[in-house]
């Protein structure tokens, strides 16, 4: 998976998984786990980006800006590549039940950027928020195949 989805899909689940940060189901962990350590990864090399994405969704986040960050931060450094990749990977596997509304505001922040992202983005946003979609309603192993 490119780095500018990768991010994307990292920023909703953090988002998304804020929600769930109260449960105690084993998937939930593993996300909880794989944002943390991404989040610690991506500050190393993007404070700023990470302190806009914990202060989401209390406050708005410009989705395309941060997707951006990350992914000029995963390009650069490949421990931010990897950790944007892990928790990608996990959200994947077991996405939070809100994930794909957040993927959609990023895609919907996205197209109403002036900034020009590849054209295959869209494609794969739209592609995960179906996996979501798809699996929140049925678990038995669909996966983003990005």
């Amino acid at each position: 998976m490119e780095p500018l989805t990768a991010g994307a899909i990292a920023i909703g689940t953090i988002v998304a998984t804020k929600v769930l940060e109260k449960t105690t189901e084993k998937g939930t962990e593993i996300l909880l786990d794989k944002a943390g350590k991404f989040l610690v990864t991506l500050k190393k090399h993007s404070p700023s980006t990470v302190v806009a994405i914990e202060k989401a969704p209390e406050q708005p986040l410009d989705y395309g800006k941060a997707v951006l960050e990350v992914e000029s931060a995963a390009k650069a450094n490949s421990e931010v590549a990897v950790a944007a990749q892990e928790l990608a990977t996990a959200a994947e596997t077991n996405p939070p039940s809100n994930l794909a509304e957040i993927l959609r505001e990023i895609k919907k922040a996205v197209e109403k950027s002036q900034k020009s992202y590849p054209s295959n983005f869209i494609q794969n946003i739209e592609k995960a928020i179906n996996a979501a979609q798809t699996q929140n309603i049925d678990q038995r192993g669909s996966t983003f195949n990005i």
